[in-house]
């Protein structure tokens, strides 16, 4: 162990040394007043943060239904073949597209918090992603992206935050269900750690269904195997400055009807204001599709 600290440069953590309580606050907005600057504190220092009792019972509820019939019209949209050569594992991608309720994951006063407090006031949702994480035997997991560590913004930009996620367990989180694994203090750090250092590193965030894991983007992390004989099923959402360019063009995705449908808030998080122009007409246009100010 003292090897792996010195060969690599890194600070040494492992579940046996330090136990998963001592790594991150872990804090509950129903009973902790204080709860955002203890959970910014743990992502400017450990690169994360837990933050329990987010979502009630009913919107779980709703999310996951929801997910469902999201993922049963993705694969008649997509089609498995399509799906299968994409080496994903359960990911469903432009929700809102299918069900409009996925919109009110950017309405949630947490996340705007976060988000408003790391990224700005501009900030734009770069992605949003469900996780319908199935189960194998142990050992069979496949190896692809996803279970391999990996950064979400991999850009260390000499400590300056451009990305911030915030994950929702809609499902409790263990160990045995594939939570999202993890490698503390590996944000904003360059040169990369070595796979060995990863592995031996890791630990699994553990937190009950309604949670909210937020992490510095450029943090290490994978998706565990699941082998608890279910799914298990979150909802990523990456937020990044406002000029930095989206993994889907949402606005254009969604269609302009839908867009004005939604709140000044949440066409600001889907790029509403941050479009580009396509045309000289749209370029002369009395109101701006880039507004001024966004960062």
């Amino acid at each position: 162990m003292g090897t792996a600290r010195q060969e690599s440069g890194w600070p040494f953590w492992s579940a046996a040394s330090n136990p998963f309580q001592e790594l991150v606050n872990i804090v509950d907005v129903k009973k902790d007043s204080d709860w955002l600057e203890r959970a910014l504190e743990g992502v400017r220092h450990s690169g994360f943060a837990i933050v329990t009792g987010v979502l009630d019972s009913s919107f779980i509820e709703k999310a996951r239904e929801a997910m469902y019939r999201v993922q049963e019209k993705t694969l008649n949209d997509i089609g498995e073949e399509r799906l299968r050569r994409a080496g994903e594992l359960g990911v469903l991608r432009l929700m809102p597209k299918y069900d409009p309720f996925f919109l009110e994951f950017l309405e949630v006063s947490e996340v705007l918090s976060v988000v408003d407090r790391t990224v700005s006031e501009t900030a734009i949702l770069h992605t949003q992603n469900g996780f319908i994480l199935p189960s194998f035997p142990v050992g069979e997991a496949p190896s692809i992206f996803q279970t391999s560590f990996h950064q979400d913004f991999p850009r260390v930009l000499n400590g300056y935050l451009a990305s911030i996620n915030a994950m929702f367990a809609i499902d409790e989180f263990s160990a045995a269900n594939g939570a999202t694994l993890i490698v503390p203090e590996t944000h904003q750090r360059v040169p990369a750690p070595d796979q060995k250092y990863l592995a031996e590193n890791a630990i699994a965030l553990e937190c009950p269904p309604g949670s909210m894991f937020i992490f510095d983007s450029t943090l290490w992390h994978a998706a565990g195997a699941n082998t608890s004989g279910k799914d298990r099923l979150a909802i990523n959402h990456q937020f990044t400055r406002s000029y930095i360019k989206q993994q889907i063009d949402y606005v254009r995705a969604l269609g302009d009807d839908a867009m004005l449908a939604q709140k000044p808030r949440t066409q600001q998080l889907l790029g509403w204001h941050t479009r580009v122009v396509t045309s000289l007409d749209e370029y002369y246009r009395p109101e701006r599709l880039y507004r001024k100010g966004q960062g």
